[in-house]
């Protein structure tokens, strides 16, 4: 199979968890204790997989400083877009909606929330999914470990998002319209991951995976984390230690 279309259908799978998720959230009411588990979780996943595959690989490729002026950027980059998005009300677009200090909002509460939130989405997802496409680069092969990463922090993403949705009284067309365009966006961008970046440096190749992992570890931190931790339980940290050390397994087998 040509390794373009490998790039795309893992970036799909990947996608897909968050339709996943969605479907979960939005037909079920998750308590939210178990949605901070899930959460924590997957954010444990996310920083292994950030700190051994793809720092640790844009290091290892292309030096410190690549590393580390890609990483930087990635995350400048994320917390710009999200500043951005934050004004004009996906601020809480991970949030399940059980405080509603911390909801989402209406579109009756603000205008526009709703685009604004796709976009916010879409912010999310595109890093993890074009890291997906560039480890094809690293001898044909796609990185199971990122795709495994990617899937199992895409879960709760989903289901969390999509409950906040619900509680704003978003629709079912309006949820899972989002997550399938995401899913799709998951796709393409992991195919521009291989196509696009293929044909650079491999110091380039470096900087990018570093953006892509300073842009993931920013929303994590962002995003992920407050929404995990919101409503912590006793055992929330070494569910987060779990998360991690199933990602460090998978990373050296």
């Amino acid at each position: 199979m040509a390794e373009v279309v490998q790039a795309g259908l893992w970036g799909l799978v990947a996608g897909s968890a968050l339709l996943l998720g969605a479907a979960v959230g939005y037909g079920l009411r998750v308590p939210q204790k178990v949605v901070a588990t899930v959460m924590a979780f997957g954010a444990g996943v996310l920083l292994s997989a950030v700190s051994f595959e793809l720092v640790g690989e844009a290091y290892e490729q292309g030096g410190l400083a690549p590393a580390a002026i890609g990483t930087l950027s990635g995350a400048v980059a994320y917390t710009a877009g999200n500043i951005w998005l934050a004004r004009r009300g996906a601020r809480h677009r991970k949030r399940s909606g059980h405080h509603p200090g911390r909801a989402q909002p209406s579109e009756q509460q603000q205008s526009g929330s709703g685009l604004a939130m796709a976009f916010g989405a879409l912010l999310d997802g595109v890093p993890e999914s074009a890291v997906i496409g560039v480890s094809l680069l690293d001898g044909g092969a796609v990185s199971l470990v990122t795709v495994a990463a990617v899937f199992i922090s895409n879960v709760p993403e989903g289901l969390s998002s999509s409950a906040g949705m619900k509680q704003a009284g978003r629709g079912k067309a309006y949820v899972f319209g989002v997550w399938g365009a995401i899913a799709a966006a998951s796709t393409l961008s992991a195919v521009l991951g291989y196509t696009v970046v293929g044909g650079f440096s491999p110091a380039v190749i470096a900087a990018v995976t570093a953006v892509a992992a300073g842009a993931i570890l920013a929303m994590v931190a962002d995003t992920m984390i407050p929404e995990a931790f919101e409503d912590a339980h006793l055992a929330i940290g070494l569910v987060t230690v779990s998360g991690f050390l199933v990602s460090f397994a998978l990373s050296h087998t």
